[in-house]
């Protein structure tokens, strides 16, 4: 199995980063070395990573939580519509709007307005209404379709956020990081590691690789979804019932399931990767 997830990481060349001239220096502990100008990422990292995550998903959808995917570039969107819906899990791959998480309680409010819409539009299609309000109102519901429909079932602030290209998600980032959530992100060479709580170091700008990425990540949701007890999920549905999750949780909880996940995984992952992990600049 562990052969085989990284032979599918290298097949869809998420070991390829970008031009080393345009790198960030933090990126370094998971750079492999460079080939014609362009970083070559260590798969072993990769992996790394990717099993953390994969342990902090598990955990999280396991004790009753939710898990919230961000792509929103052209080469993520329908790999989230495809993958994510199979687990029933939320996403955004349209636009993020600012306050999805810091300002939940409207964001609720907007997905109440799309359900009374679309009973609108069920029950007389619009028929009632003048043309020009007709049209007014046909454009607010495609509109909050568009950006709100892959959270619609989303009741409760998410336990985690994983993330296509974090350089490209800095809103997301900055909200998740306001409230304690923590963060997965599939990170390129050209990315900042320290702006989230797990990154996947990988090319995050081929579909393939996202592919790979998001398809585990899945697996795992999944996993977690197996192992919930009828007790957790009363829990989070008890929480999720008194408030909209506006009082951020202490970022010192998140350092510290960073560190137990890195000292917990890393010995899985260094036996897990170690039969192809050399060769992954020659190809």
């Amino acid at each position: 199995m562990a052969n085989t997830l990284v032979q599918d990481l290298i097949d869809a060349g998420i070991h390829f980063g970008q031009r080393s001239s345009g790198w960030n220096p933090k990126m370094q502990p998971y750079i492999y070395g460079k080939r014609n100008g362009i970083h070559i990422i260590d798969i072993k990292e990769t992996v790394r990573g990717l099993l953390i995550a994969k342990r902090l998903i598990t955990r999280t959808v396991s004790g009753g939580k939710d898990i919230c995917f961000v792509g929103t570039k052209r080469q993520a969107k329908d790999v989230l519509v495809n993958r994510v819906t199979d687990v029933k899990m939320h996403y955004v791959n349209e636009r993020w709007l600012g306050g999805i998480l810091t300002n939940f309680r409207t964001i609720r409010s907007r997905l109440k307005r799309l359900e009374e819409l679309e009973q609108i539009a069920e029950t007389d299609n619009f028929q009632s209404y003048s043309k020009k309000m007709e049209s007014q109102l046909r454009r607010e519901m495609r509109k909050i379709k568009r950006n709100l429909d892959g959270i619609r079932g989303m009741e409760k602030l998410p336990g985690a956020l994983v993330i296509i290209d974090a350089r490209h998600e800095q809103t997301a980032l900055r909200e998740a990081r306001k409230l304690g959530i923590p963060t997965i992100a599939l990170i390129d060479t050209d990315g900042d590691p320290d702006q989230v709580d797990v990154p996947i170091p990988g090319n995050d700008d081929s579909m393939r690789s996202i592919d790979v990425i998001v398809r585990e990540l899945c697996l795992a949701v999944a996993e977690g979804k197996q192992q919930r007890s009828p007790e957790s999920q009363a829990a989070e549905e008890s929480a999720a019932g008194e408030g909209s999750g506006e009082e951020p949780r202490r970022r010192s909880r998140r350092a510290q399931f960073r560190a137990d996940d890195a000292t917990s995984a890393a010995p899985a992952a260094d036996g897990a990767e170690s039969p192809t992990v050399t060769t992954p600049a020659e190809g």
